[in-house]
């Protein structure tokens, strides 16, 4: 009897310590589920205002705000053309810069005619080095440069290995997608500054938000966008600058396979022009953003959800790319 009555007593002092250890579990479980519950409806509140309640008051009125001129990167297709456009439609004059000269002139004709704005072009090849700059930063000098749109960059021919990669490739993606936005800010930086008024949008991916195998440089490089326009901004905030880091997931653009699955989601795979609309919207009002409402719960999604689902979702997305573009190259 002495056994078991020592053998009751040692049970009890251990459930009422157990007791305790769940108690404080049972806290920090509530603290952490409430602690994830306001981020997700914070997220939420955050989604309708960004991408809702601006289309219910009225434009802002950019050129007040910035200034007169825009200056936009890889401007003749895409996303580039589209952005420009938007904001040739809120009055704003259009620098545009890429690399085909017959093209640059066709899209600033058409700007022009459109939205009765000036336009001008500067031809520039980003991957051919340095010494296009200097062309570039003499032809901005006596401009009121109020934004500048960091769009030109360079994409896989279609998802691959790094080794599949070419050389010539990924030295281009290393000198357009990285070193050409960082030298574009440089050279219309210093006007803002001194204006204390401008605004610099940096088009990175939604690739950049993990490690994203078959995209290895590419996403790496958006990466690289992402980072340096968030540092921009904490360091120019101050002096009336605004810097936007733009993270579009998938756009419907010559980079995705025309015939691809993608284009037959355009609510989820926006177009060109759907998607500007959207990302002008949100110019002053989020320092980083995907610029397009259903981009916007991807990128949610992508947050929280682990690194290992995030790699084998790519894994089998990019795959199908792939085997999509090679079949059309058949």
């Amino acid at each position: 009897m002495a056994a078991v009555d020592s053998f009751y007593l040692l049970y009890r002092e251990i459930a009422r310590s157990c007791n305790c250890y769940m108690e404080a579990l049972a806290l920090v479980g509530a603290w952490y589920t409430a602690r994830k519950s306001i981020t997700v409806v914070c997220d939420f509140y955050s989604l309708i205002r960004l991408h809702f309640i601006p289309r219910l008051v009225s434009r802002a009125d950019l050129i007040k705000q910035y200034g007169r001129w825009a200056v936009v990167s890889g401007a003749t297709d895409g996303i580039g053309r589209a952005y420009a456009e938007e904001l040739a439609s809120r009055g704003l004059n259009i620098v545009l810069i890429s690399r085909n000269q017959e093209k640059l002139q066709t899209v600033a004709r058409d700007i022009a005619d459109a939205y009765r704005v000036e336009t001008d072009v500067i031809v520039a090849d980003f991957s051919s080095g340095r010494e296009i700059y200097d062309r570039i930063r003499e032809a901005l000098k006596d401009r009121d440069i109020g934004i500048l749109v960091n769009n030109v960059g360079v994409f896989y021919p279609y998802p691959q290995y790094f080794t599949q990669v070419s050389e010539d490739t990924l030295w281009d993606i290393v000198n357009v997608n990285i070193a050409a936005a960082s030298l574009l800010v440089r050279i219309v930086l210093p006007g803002m500054v001194e204006r204390k008024k401008g605004a610099v949008v940096t088009i990175s991916s939604g690739s950049c938000c993990k490690p994203t195998p078959q995209l290895a440089a590419f996403s790496a490089s958006k990466a690289y966008l992402d980072h340096f326009s968030r540092a921009l901004q904490y360091e120019y905030a101050s002096k009336g600058i605004f810097v936007q880091s733009l993270i579009p997931f998938y756009v419907a653009t010559n980079v995705t396979t025309p015939g691809s699955f993608l284009h037959k989601c355009p609510w989820l795979v926006p177009s060109p022009k759907v998607y500007a609309h959207h990302a002008v919207s949100t110019l002053g009002i989020s320092k980083r953003t995907t610029g397009y409402w259903s981009h916007s719960i991807q990128f949610l999604f992508a947050q929280y959800m682990p690194e290992w689902l995030w790699v084998w979702g790519a894994n089998i997305l990019n795959r199908s790319l792939r085997k999509e573009a090679l079949s059309c190259q058949a």
